[in-house]
This record gives structure tokens, sequence and C-alpha cells, in this order.
């Protein structure tokens, strides 16, 4: 039986709903297995007490037949040669009659509602069932990773030390952004093939370079050449199987500057100091205010524009996060990446991320690369 379909059956008895709809696609895959490409065509996944299924469009049969871990494949048709008869080509009518079939008027049916739009849940409420909100209880589910979901973050925290390896390596004057990250993908590709055949790959990666577009922490990589003096933040998640680690490190191109070397060695203590915090029991704010202290008492506060971590596993960035007003107590199995971040405008960005699993007295670092600045000047 799939034990995360056992976890939400408990939260559905205890609060006495009748089926749960998940339509948040890293839910789905959290509970299913199954992750498509494109979700332009609502896919639907319905979970009652004995059985499962997904409504999804016909093209998805095949692969849902593969990778899903439910019991039924409900599916809508876009051409007239497969809609035939089908009792309803539409999603949303599809999803009307399955419940009907299962459940009575009154009944509650719940929905992961911080995803689900407004439009399906008031066509569920119109056919007479009552709406309830399961959105913190799949959150707070994925909190912390079973020993297999942990193990396959390990694996991929190894490939994506290779691959920024292989970029920072590649990472020279008058490359642009987008060959650093080229270079480090090309690697990671041939690594996973080699090590991990048939397996699924998905990946972040952005490089942004010099002193305007360093400071900006989401942008995509560009033609931009780097030069002397650049500081640059090489950014990579790789997700294996759907689960993810992410490394990043701040390089610098040439000589840094004495303002570059003051920010570089405070982003480095931040992130020690962080890391210091970490076991469970500690509060999240407290590890982020251990960091934020670090860039405070040298003054640069006003550059730190944003939270010291955030959770990881089969999204990019979850819940919970290491935030100045977070007093979730971390636990055994959580996992995290820790990046206390500065950004001068006209001298650069500096920002490096680890991720980690926290154990029973502390943590286990699953990213691994060198921090000082004398590895990481290129």
């Amino acid at each position: 039986m799939n034990s995360q379909f056992s976890r939400v059956r408990e939260w559905m008895n205890e609060n006495n709903v009748a089926s749960l709809v998940i339509t948040d696609p890293a839910n789905q895959f959290y509970l299913s297995g199954f992750k498509a490409l494109i979700y332009s065509r609502p896919i639907l996944l319905i979970i009652d007490h004995e059985t499962s299924a997904f409504i999804l469009p016909s093209l998805e049969e095949k692969h849902a037949e593969a990778e899903a871990e439910v019991d039924n494949l409900y599916a809508y048709y876009e051409t007239p040669e497969m809609a035939g008869g089908n009792a309803s080509n539409d999603p949303t009518e599809l999803l009307q009659q399955v419940l009907k079939q299962k459940h009575g008027p009154g009944e509650t049916i719940a929905f992961d509602l911080s995803y689900a739009s407004a439009r399906l849940v008031m066509d569920v409420k119109e056919v007479g069932f009552n709406v309830a909100d399961a959105s913190k209880r799949i959150q707070t589910l994925r909190y912390r990773k079973n020993p297999q979901e942990m193990e396959t973050m390990k694996e991929a925290g190894k490939l994506v030390e290779v691959a920024v390896d292989k970029s920072i390596r590649t990472a020279a004057e008058g490359v642009t952004e987008l060959e650093v990250d080229a270079a480090g993908n090309a690697e990671l590709f041939a690594e996973t093939a080699r090590e991990y055949p048939n397996a699924s790959l998905d990946l972040t990666v952005m490089t942004p370079s010099g002193p305007v577009r360093s400071v900006m922490p989401h942008v995509f990589s560009n033609t931009r050449k780097l030069e002397e003096g650049d500081v640059a933040i090489h950014t990579r998640q790789v997700g294996l199987n759907g689960y993810r680690a992410e490394l990043e490190r701040t390089f610098v191109v040439g000589k840094a500057s004495d303002r570059q070397k003051e920010a570089f060695h405070v982003m480095v203590r931040a992130q020690e100091a962080a890391l210091k915090m970490i076991k469970p029991g500690v509060q999240a704010k407290e590890i982020d205010l251990a960091a934020r202290k670090v860039i405070t008492e040298a003054g640069l506060e006003e550059y730190a524009i944003h939270r010291v971590g955030h959770a990881i596993g089969v999204s990019s960035h979850e819940e919970p996060h290491i935030r100045f007003d977070n007093s979730l107590e971390l636990e055994e199995g959580m996992a995290f990446c820790i990046e206390p971040g500065i950004y001068i405008p006209g001298v650069g960005g500096f920002r490096h991320s680890d991720t980690v699993i926290i154990t029973a007295d502390g943590y286990e670092l699953i990213t691994e690369y060198p921090r000082d600045l004398k590895r990481l000047t290129i």
C-alpha cells in the first residue's frame, strides 16, 4: 500500500473528509509518483478511503499507466474519434461524475486550496458537496523525508557537486554565463547516464555575473562574458527521480577588490553561523537570526535582502522557511538549503548554498564543495 496515501487517509478519517482532490503537480507527484511534463490540460488526483484515481488528458494515459501509483485512470479526450460516447470530455464534469458516484450530497470534499482554482472548487460545491482545505496537511506531510527520499536526495547531492565543479572549472574571462552553465550540464548528463540508467533528471541553473547582474538573486543566465574583477554566483539544483539537492558557490574572476573580499568573507561566516545552529528542536528563526547577526555586525544588513534558507524536496523551494518570523522547530528528517546572501550594487552578489538533512543530533551535509575565496578565484 502507498504509505503516503495511508497518511493522508488518517487525516481524512479524523476530519470526516470523503474524498481528497489534489491539483498541485508537486503534491500529485509526492503522493502518487506521477509527474507530467505539461499541465496546461487539467490533471486531478482523487483519493477516497479505499481507492485512488487520476483524471487526466488521454495523451497522458500511457505515461500514468507506467508511473502513477493509483487504482484507476479516467481520461478525457480532445479528438472526435477518441471521444465517441464518453460520458464527458470536460475534466470538471468528469470530476463531478466521479464524486457523485461515490458520495452523497453534503459530504465533504477536500482540496489543496493553496493551488486549486476557485472555479473548480465552486463547481464541486454546486453539485451539493461541502469543501475543506487540505493544503496545510499535505504541506506538513512533506516536511519530513522518509529514508528512500533522503537517499535519493543524497544521490542528487553527488550529481550537483559534479556539475558545479565542471562549471566553475570552465569559468574564465571571456566565457559566457550560458557556457558556464552548459559545461556543467554536459558533465551532469554524462554522469547521470553512467550511474543511474533510465533515471529522470531535471535541473535549475544560473550564473549571473558582474556588478549589475550578480546582485539579482534570481535571474536567467545570458550571453554576457565574464570579465576581470567580476563576482558571479553559480546556482544549481539537480532533481534525480523527482527529489532535489541544491549547491551554490560565489566565485571571483581575477583579483577581488577589498570590498568584494569583505562581503565574501562575511557571507561565508554567516553561513557557518547558520549551520552551527542546526539540530532538532531549534526554531527556524534562530538559524536565520544567527546568520543575520554576523551580517549586521559587519554593517552589511541593508544588503541582506532575503531569508537564510528554505526546505527542499520534490519542489525547489518548500515550506518550512528559515526566516526571522518562523517559530517552527526543526525535526529529524527535514531537509533545507542554507543560503545567506549579500548583494551590494556596483560590487557584486555573494551567496553560497548547501543542502542539509536534519539528523537526530545535528545535520548531514549532502553537498560539499570548497567555500573559501582562494579556491573560488579563477
